[in-house]
């Protein structure tokens, strides 16, 4: 795992520092070494956390001719078989470094290389002889990217937007239209980043740039393809996850250091400790071990059950609320998943003894795991009402004050396109053009996930709303997390159920085996079952529980929020009395605000420290 950095053409100013400055905003992604190539055209740049090939794998790396040079953040994990193919085919290797089966493929198949690979990547190839760059990201986006076109005709690229603002004339600037957004969605959801002008490239995409012209293009597409249950049996599809589990915890245990693996009380990770043969596992937890919010009694009592060791934490209140400004600088962009902290502390509770852990990410997404997606089968009632008579008492419930079954009432006279964005849904319009100041798009939600639910209309609803989180939820909040807390600290995070082998298989679950009335994730935890206790592998989802809504309610909190909530900084985005508002019907108990509070705290916090230069103690 690693960071890279770069940019095209000439520059005001010393090519060598420029590059050394960006790197070193991301050292944190590799402190074991340092690598740059600088010639007329381009300046790359590169910072090592040593895993594969301890002694050979220095970036930039080149083929024998040396007029092909390529940085690389990741792993490929078929890259013992690709270099045997390209051997075979004449390619000369000169170490054992997954990269260079990069640099070799590309010679050999260009652009469909993408379609070899298997692995996490983000990678940046400068191709001397065209004059060329070719970059590409990974299919569901567990590897970062970013990007800008500067004024000056130079293509700027980095692992981390930090590294992008320390070159000359990049402009500092918040993009207002991604607030917008974020206050219903909690994460960064649009191309451009909260930073104007700053760039994500997508999942499954790649960029060409070449005489001063950027091409990005899609190269791969999560689509469900789902059988009908006629096709295969459900004992057989127990059968192949298990086979489909157990392959690719073992593929992604290649490393030259020990691997250990995050644990929760729930049944991803659980499984996934289950499978590898590692015995290190980290949890952390919030209040007494008998609290809700506390998963270590759960992973202590799987442990000793699997004969593995467990070492956790309990994240007190101040350090969680202490942490917050780092944790927004490691971030990048403000994201309102409070799990994210809780994450950073796993993490560096994990790094104090390895360098690489696996994680449970992605198991939701492609084995269908999340509650709400029982909600077509909840509401299925409702699609045998037309559409005119479910409208109207949608827009009267509405109006009505609340009483249990209203938002069931609401969501039922809404068509799946029409109510679900992904598994976060903070702010209606409707509320954020209330409390927002700024000049607003007036963009729709439902407008931003439009184009991903006309590609998918011909599925299922279940497998809608999988393709719409795999497409949003889980490369703005899920994936971005696990990387950014992860190489905080200078750990590689690897999630064996985000594989295109296992994605490959998952498509074609009928849809029954992924979630039904009796559960969700349904094959999956029979498959569990198998390897882990009944009770942990029927354990309903609870993401990563933090008391937020507690801590929220006490004085010291309350005050701490209540400040920035009238701050100049807050006065400047927010209708502040309206942002009050929410934190004091939330301390009275009238409502539980506390995601909706969170959400715009930690934005006020993130902008803190990138726009006002706040310390947070690195």
């Amino acid at each position: 795992m690693c960071g890279i950095s770069g940019f095209t053409g000439k520059v005001t100013g010393d090519k060598e520092e420029i590059l050394i400055k960006m790197m070193n905003k991301i050292a944190h992604r590799g402190p074991d070494q340092a690598g740059t190539f600088i010639d007329d055209e381009a300046a790359l740049g590169f910072r090592r956390l040593s895993i594969i090939d301890l002694d050979h794998g220095s970036q930039p790396m080149f083929n024998e001719n040396k007029d092909i040079a390529i940085v690389f953040n990741g792993e490929i994990y078929n890259h013992k078989e690709l270099r045997e193919e390209l051997m075979a085919k004449g390619h000369v290797f000169a170490n054992n470094a997954d990269t260079e089966v990069l640099v070799h493929g590309y010679e050999e198949y260009g652009t469909e290389l993408l379609y070899r690979l298997r692995g996490m990547f983000a990678f940046m190839i400068y191709d001397m002889k065209k004059k060329m760059f070719f970059g590409a990201r990974d299919f569901f986006g567990i590897k970062p990217f970013y990007y800008t076109k500067t004024k000056t005709g130079n293509l700027v690229f980095c692992s981390e937007i930090k590294g992008i603002l320390q070159f000359p004339g990049v402009e500092r600037k918040v993009n207002e239209a991604a607030l917008e957004q974020y206050m219903s969605f909690q994460y960064s959801v649009l191309p451009e980043t909260f930073f104007k002008g700053i760039y994500k490239l997508p999942a499954g995409h790649y960029m060409i740039y070449k005489d001063g012209q950027l091409n990005v293009q899609r190269y791969f597409d999560p689509a469900m393809e789902p059988m009908k249950e006629s096709e295969i049996s459900l004992e057989d599809t127990v059968t192949d996850i298990e086979a489909v589990v157990h392959e690719t915890v073992d593929a992604h245990m290649i490393a030259d250091v020990e691997v250990g693996s995050l644990l929760s009380s729930g049944v991803d990770s659980s499984y996934v400790v289950s499978e590898f043969p590692g015995k290190k596992t980290f949890t952390v937890g919030f209040l007494d071990k008998n609290s809700k919010y506390n998963e270590i009694r759960y992973a202590e009592g799987l442990v000793k059950e699997l004969g593995k060791e467990n070492y956790s934490k309990n994240i007190g209140s101040d350090e969680y609320f202490d942490s917050i400004p780092k944790v927004m600088y490691y971030m990048d962009e403000p994201l309102a998943d409070p799990s994210c902290i809780a994450l950073y502390f796993v993490d560096k509770l994990a790094a104090e003894q390895l360098k690489v852990v696996l994680s449970g990410e992605g198991a939701d997404e492609f084995f269908g795991g999340y509650n709400i997606y029982h909600e077509p089968i909840s509401l299925k009632a409702f699609k045998y009402i037309p559409r005119f008579i479910k409208k109207p008492i949608g827009a009267l419930m509405k109006k009505l004050p609340d009483f249990k079954g209203r938002d069931f009432l609401i969501r039922g006279s809404k068509t799946v396109e029409e109510r679900f964005i992904g598994n976060a849904n903070m702010f209606s319009v409707e509320e954020r053009e209330q409390l927002l100041k700024t000049k607003l798009t007036h963009v729709k939600p439902s407008q931003i996930v439009e184009s991903c639910y006309a590609h998918c209309k011909h599925l299922n609803d279940i497998a809608k709303m999988q393709y719409i989180d795999i497409n949003f939820w889980l490369q703005g909040d899920i994936l971005l997390k696990a990387d950014k807390m992860s190489m905080a600290h200078s750990l590689e995070s690897r999630v064996p159920f985000l594989d295109i082998n296992v994605f490959d298989y998952t498509k074609k679950m009928p849809i029954d085996y992924r979630c039904n009335k009796k559960a969700t994730k349904y094959a999956f935890r029979i498959a569990a079952k198998r390897h882990i206790p009944e009770a942990t592998a029927n354990k309903k989802k609870l993401g990563f529980p933090v008391p937020i809504r507690v801590w929220l309610k006490e004085d010291k909190y309350f005050n701490k929020v209540k400040e920035t909530f009238t701050s100049e900084a807050a006065k400047r985005f927010f209708n502040t009395d309206k942002i009050v508002e929410l934190l004091d019907e939330h301390r009275a108990g009238k409502v539980d605000n506390s995601r909706k509070i969170w959400t715009i705290y930690v934005f006020l916090v993130w902008y803190g420290v990138y726009f006002l230069e706040e310390n947070i103690g690195l």
